[in-house]
């Protein structure tokens, strides 16, 4: 059961960016499925280690603002190690969008760890680099 409760909230992690057919990105559940403490880390185009609200903030202005619209990104393949209340997640993705008006997409590869809580599985840090 832990593997589909980690494949649920990843799908739903994914989600919170998605912005196609007008409707509004929801980036603020991201408070929800991770701890409040995770450290989320981004290695390229510039080595960033931000905070949960650090890292929402600018994404929800972003997908807001009319820059980024009808944007998604999705899993294309993961390998999950699940080892008691623990787990990794090794995830390639894609995404896509219109970038003022431009077409955009691009993907990378993420790593999500997860603990579970009292609550259920939660994402405690993540990080990731956009191929180049």
């Amino acid at each position: 059961m832990s593997k589909a409760e980690i494949d649920a909230l990843t799908a739903e992690f994914f989600g919170a960016f998605d912005n196609r057919g007008g409707r509004p990105a929801d980036v603020a559940r991201l408070r929800r499925l991770l701890l409040p403490e995770a450290v989320i880390v981004v290695t390229r185009p510039d080595f960033t280690v931000s905070t949960l609200d650090e890292f929402i903030e600018p994404r929800e202005r972003l997908l807001a603002d009319g820059r980024l619209t009808e944007f998604s990104e999705w899993e294309t393949s993961e390998r999950t190690e699940i080892a008691g209340d623990v787990a990794c997640r090794v995830a390639e993705y894609r995404k896509s969008g219109l970038m003022n008006g431009e077409p955009y997409e691009g993907g990378g590869v993420k790593t999500l760890q997860y603990v579970r809580t009292p609550d259920g599985w939660r994402i405690s840090s993540f990080a990731w680099y956009d191929h180049p």
